[in-house]
């Protein structure tokens, strides 16, 4: 069997751990003592050692009829964010932009664009659009090729505010980046999507896309390890 290809990832460990202290609090916050435990736990453990599955996708950018992605609710302002400048005014204006994630404002420094959606000046969605090998790098470490030099362009770092799942902020999202792409001149786009995040397989469902390949990857004791294998080839 072809070994795992080792990699590096350049996320530091007090940026994470950063991160993931505002996301426990929110956790506890939004979820419960029990809930916000066991993710706790599951990211110590993590630190040590982990294994998932993914499979990449590739979609195509193409017109698409934005009434059949609309999300289950109508109360919500959709920001789209570009440069840091416009994420200091929505900060200065009492929208909570970025406590998600460590690295949004290198991200939009390195040329990623934010798709924001807000309830109530909370961030209840966020999803990233990377044109260029460093936008892409920071909001998905993981080393899937994207063929930036041919109109291709790739999705990832989204989250949704466990108080708004189920109302269809992903789905919507995709539409919203898929159709800037499609505005941008580009002609698909690719994203890895865990084999467990059936909510995010069945969101991506919804578009014409295309598997790619399935990866697997692992992490033991700070080293980094990843493999792709065609589609046709079972995991």
């Amino acid at each position: 069997m072809q070994l795992f290809k080792k990699f590096r990832h350049k996320e530091t460990a007090i940026s994470k751990l950063a991160f993931w202290v505002r996301r426990a609090r929110e956790f506890l916050q939004t979820e419960g003592l029990l809930p916000a435990a066991r993710r706790t736990l599951v990211f110590l453990v993590g630190l040590l050692f982990c294994y998932s599955r993914y499979y990449l996708y590739e979609h195509i950018v193409t017109e698409r009829n934005e009434f059949d992605f609309l999300p289950k609710t109508s109360e919500f302002i959709f920001e789209l964010v570009t440069t840091t400048r416009q994420a200091d005014a929505l900060t200065a204006s009492g929208y909570d932009f970025g406590s998600h994630h460590p690295n949004n404002r290198q991200g939009l420094e390195k040329g990623a664009v934010a798709f924001c959606f807000f309830i109530d000046r909370k961030l209840a969605h966020i999803g990233y659009v990377g044109m260029n090998q460093e936008a892409k790098d920071s909001f998905d470490s993981l080393p899937y090729k994207v063929d930036f030099a041919h109109k291709q362009a790739c999705t990832g770092g989204t989250w949704t505010n466990p108080r708004y799942r189920g109302k269809g902020f992903m789905g919507y999202s995709y539409f919203k980046r898929l159709e800037y792409l499609r505005q941008m001149g580009y002609s698909s786009s690719k994203n890895a999507v865990a084999v467990s995040n059936i909510a995010s397989q069945k969101a991506h469902s919804r578009f014409e896309l295309k598997v790619c390949a399935s990866a697997r990857y692992m992490k033991i004791l700070g080293r980094r390890y990843w493999k792709e294998t065609p589609h046709k080839e079972s995991l």
